[in-house]
């Protein structure tokens, strides 16, 4: 038998959805699986083609989980230049408009397709993980779970009506699922929600065919030739929260300061039309695109990339000179990246990082080794083990209602996948559905 770990990494978006939740997963995928020590499986949504139509760029749609399949392999080995030996699998999920984001249908576990002994290292976008998951527990179903902090969700959700009240309750909730469903928690940086026994560690790594590009410029200034022929510009998906809102009301203060720069915006989403009238009302040259993959080549000769969001994970920049930095910016040649710290961008450096701060080994080995005992320490790890079940059972409870469901924010009928997303992922009818059929 195969005594290789087994790591499954569950996540809640997948390319072409350009989105941090679908690209740092399968770089993770990739670069544990690379060395052959460890048995890798990236789980993922399967979005049926009305959502597909929402949430993938340029048009692009799949007919089948292999044809999706066949595509993110491709934009994989392209980036990473080799062939990845980790396996796909499919889940039934749907888009949530007022969320922005891919939530899964009912519970992740359909079948018996994962081993009872796996670890459960990567749970992207660790709230949405969370919310509405009606299966079986995660802290069961795996001998380790680690959820890794993805997004500033209390961030996005202070810009809303109701804001602060919405964030205080949303702290509190994301607390309480993530401790039902997590062993152990690892935020990107201490921009995102705490949550108890975190802690903080960017297990993150730069996509490779950045640093290839990074060279090409490095040689170019050696020779003398011009490295950079363009001057600043920011992409990210066109929603005011991804920091539009930041920098168009920056560029209009500091019109005066900046006279004479150009920049150019590239995103696509629910907000392009009226960035794009925003954008023109200003007196500097600022142009706006469709969304590009962040290695197209396109943006290879700018010299500036402009990030003006507070609420970003690892790029929250603070605003103090803003105009007199970017200025700076602009007139000065980009630093050299030495060897070490090129290694330190680098998906295996992410990848020592998240090893370490994951204690795989140390974990599984204290987990296993806890033998019952009459002692007070027991007597406290046992209540505390009690508090948790019944925790686990109150939210299984509400979370298989439709009512209590659509209350807390799911979208409606989700608790079940349906007729379609059945056939797509050749999965069988739930009893429920069949007999109401």
């Amino acid at each position: 038998m195969d005594e290789r770990r087994h790591i499954a990494i569950f996540t809640t978006a997948s390319l072409p959805w350009m989105t941090g939740t679908a690209v740092n997963p399968l770089f993770r995928a990739a670069y544990l699986a690379k060395d052959g020590e460890r048995i890798v499986t990236l789980v993922i949504p399967w979005l049926s083609l009305k959502d597909q139509k929402l949430v993938y760029p340029n048009n692009i749609t799949f007919s089948s989980p292999p044809e999706q399949e066949t595509y993110i392999r491709h934009w994989l080995h392209e980036r990473t230049g080799f062939e990845s030996d980790f396996g796909i699998l499919f889940y039934p999920g749907k888009f949530s408009l007022d969320k922005r984001s891919i939530l899964a249908v009912g519970g992740y576990f359909r079948g018996n397709f994962l081993m009872k002994r796996q670890i459960l290292p990567s749970l992207r976008s660790l709230s949405t993980s969370t919310w509405y998951h009606h299966g079986k527990r995660w802290k069961i179903k795996f001998a380790l779970v680690i959820g890794i902090v993805h997004t500033n969700y209390l961030a996005y959700v202070r810009r809303e009506k109701n804001g602060r009240m919405q964030a205080f309750l949303l702290k509190y909730l994301n607390n309480w699922v993530v401790g039902i469903y997590c062993h152990k928690v690892i935020r990107l940086s201490a921009a995102t929600q705490e949550y108890p026994q975190s802690i903080i560690c960017n297990v993150h790594g730069v996509n490779p065919k950045f640093l290839e590009i990074g060279k090409k410029k490095l040689e170019q200034q050696q020779n003398g030739s011009q490295a950079f022929s363009k001057g600043a510009y920011y992409i990210g998906k066109m929603v005011w929260s991804k920091g539009y809102k930041e920098l168009l009301n920056l560029l209009r203060d500091h019109q005066k300061e900046l006279a004479g720069l150009e920049v150019d915006l590239y995103g696509s989403g629910e907000d392009s039309d009226q960035v794009q009238e925003a954008a023109e009302k200003l007196e500097l040259a600022v142009r706006v695109h469709p969304g590009r993959d962040h290695a197209d080549f396109e943006f290879y000769d700018y010299k500036v990339f402009l990030n003006p969001s507070t609420t970003d994970v690892v790029c929250t920049p603070q605003q103090k000179h803003w105009q007199w930095l970017t200025q700076q910016a602009l007139a000065e040649q980009p630093a050299q990246l030495t060897d070490a710290q090129r290694h330190e961008l680098s998906w295996e450096a992410a990848t020592e990082r998240f090893l370490r701060a994951a204690e795989l080994e140390q974990s599984l080995t204290r987990k296993l080794s806890k033998a019952p005992s009459k002692n007070f320490m027991s007597t406290s790890l046992n209540l505390r083990s009690n508090m948790d079940t019944a925790s686990a059972y109150v939210h299984h409870a509400a979370s298989g209602f439709e009512v209590t469901r659509k209350f807390f924010g799911a979208i409606p009928r989700s608790l079940q996948p349906d007729e379609e997303q059945c056939k797509e992922l050749g999965m069988a009818m739930p009893a429920g559905k069949r007999d109401s059929g």
